[in-house]
């Protein structure tokens, strides 16, 4: 399985690409502001063809380019009922710091023209690929992470696209519109510590960690196994 990333825009934004390898088709996984260009070059560099774009969440730094890219590569954009209406009107999940940065901006946000909406425990087979779907709410109301079977050979049974839910060291935060923190508690509960340790996290900001590591290490889980 080839994945490549990079962090884009100004809120360092981890976007994704994977693929079964080069010269296939593949899915962008949260392609947020500024993104587009990096999405062209992993494409030209692997020789790939954008078939989806999954979204983890509609907050604005992640789903900014969704429309672009799903455009120009006649893609199938993905996104839980919960958060689609955040395509169209990102300003409903956004805090008033953000709003304030991007007041004045000709900002215009639209569906990309084929949008399906996610359900979790949903197996999505695509670009040759398999990705299970597990609702996660607590950061926003239609969060989801994407699992993936990896390389069991290499100690890794499956990779998630974590979006906002779970970070090197900590958690997504709550305070934002649609966010609730006990939701979040038992999104982590149900769908986090439930995985075996040798799960690979891509986090939609920062460095990938593993769900062992976050089990012994990150503070918030570490509170929610001695409860």
């Amino acid at each position: 399985m080839l994945i490549a990333g990079f962090p884009a825009g100004p809120w360092g934004t981890n976007c994704y690409v994977a693929a079964t390898g080069p010269g296939s088709e593949c899915v962008v996984v949260d392609p947020g502001m500024d993104a587009t260009a990096g999405v062209v070059e992993l494409v030209r560099e692997h020789r790939l063809k954008p078939v989806a774009v999954l979204v983890t969440h509609g907050h604005v730094d992640h789903m900014w380019c969704v429309a672009p890219v799903a455009g120009t590569y006649d893609a199938t954009a993905w996104v839980h009922p919960a958060d689609r209406h955040l395509l169209t009107d990102p300003m409903a999940g956004m805090s008033p710091e953000t709003t304030q940065m991007l007041l004045g901006g000709a900002h215009e946000w639209a569906e990309p023209d084929d949008v399906r909406e996610l359900a979790d425990g949903q197996d999505l087979e695509l670009a040759g690929m398999r990705f299970v779907v597990d609702h996660t709410p607590g950061h926003t109301a239609g969060s989801v992470t994407f699992r993936a079977p990896y390389d069991a050979s290499n100690d890794v049974s499956e990779v998630m696209f974590a979006g906002d839910l779970l970070f090197a060291g900590s958690i997504g935060r709550t305070d934002l519109p649609g966010g609730d923190h006990p939701t979040m508690l038992r999104s982590l509960t149900s769908k986090v510590l439930t995985l075996p340790d040798d799960v690979v996290v891509l986090p939609g900001h920062g460095e990938q960690t593993s769900i062992g590591r976050e089990r012994a290490t990150n503070p918030y889980l570490l509170d929610l196994q001695e409860r």
